[in-house]
Order: C-alpha cells, then structure tokens, then sequence
C-alpha cells in the first residue's frame, strides 16, 4: 500500500507556473501525474519509471516537467506557460505498470495500470 498526498495547486493566471509536489508513503518504480475535468476521463500528464525514464502527453510535453527526489520520496510536477485548458483536477498516482519501447523500459500512461492514487490538487488557470 502506497499513500499519496498531493500539494501545490491553486489559481494562477494564464501564462503563469506552478508546482505540483506529491510525498509518497513508499517508494514505486511507476508513478505519474494525471488530471480530470469534471465529465471527462482521467488522462495521463506524464509518467516516470525511477527517477530517468519518462512518457509525457505529447501536447504537455514541451510546457511541464516531471521530476522526483528518490530520497525524499516526492514527486514533482513543473507547470508553465498555463492555460485555461489546463484546469482541473490533478492527481499524484503510484503503483503503475513497466512497457517496453525497444531497449527503454518505461511506465505506460494507462489508468488502469497504476493501483495507488492521492485525493489530488484542484489547478484553476483564469484571468
């Protein structure tokens, strides 16, 4: 069992930044960042398998980072250049599942892989 405690969202600007930090209970070769919209379907922000191999959503992938600090057990999510578009709700999740991609091994961006999540981080981007 993994816990997951989410933190950093809040209400920003368009053009704006904003870090999302997620503090894991223990540690998991697969986590990754999702968000929801209300009505809509979870989907995948970006994964990563360790503290190296990364699967982004390619239409994020050139505006967020993803990063974790293996020590300390956190989980990071850099945000810039917001966007209304951007709201929603973001969750910290654990737990995922390892693809391979030639000679990569990474986390695949699957819901349903991943078993643990957190309560997630309510992000608002509006003028």
């Amino acid at each position: 069992q993994v816990t997951l405690l989410e933190s950093g969202g809040g209400s920003v600007a368009p053009g704006g930044s904003l870090t999302l930090s997620c503090v894991a209970s223990h540690y998991s070769s697969c986590m990754g960042w999702f968000r929801q919209t209300p009505g809509s379907e979870r989907e995948a922000v970006a994964t990563i398998y360790d503290s190296v191999e990364i699967n982004y959503n390619e239409s994020m992938a050139d505006r967020f980072t993803i990063s974790r600090d293996a020590k300390e057990g956190t989980l990071y999510l850099q945000m810039n250049a917001l966007k209304p578009d951007d709201t929603a709700m973001y969750y910290c999740a654990a737990g995922g599942k390892l693809q391979r991609s030639g000679t990569r091994w990474t986390c695949t961006t699957r819901v349903s892989d991943f078993d643990f999540w957190g309560q997630g981080t309510q992000v608002t981007v509006a003028s």
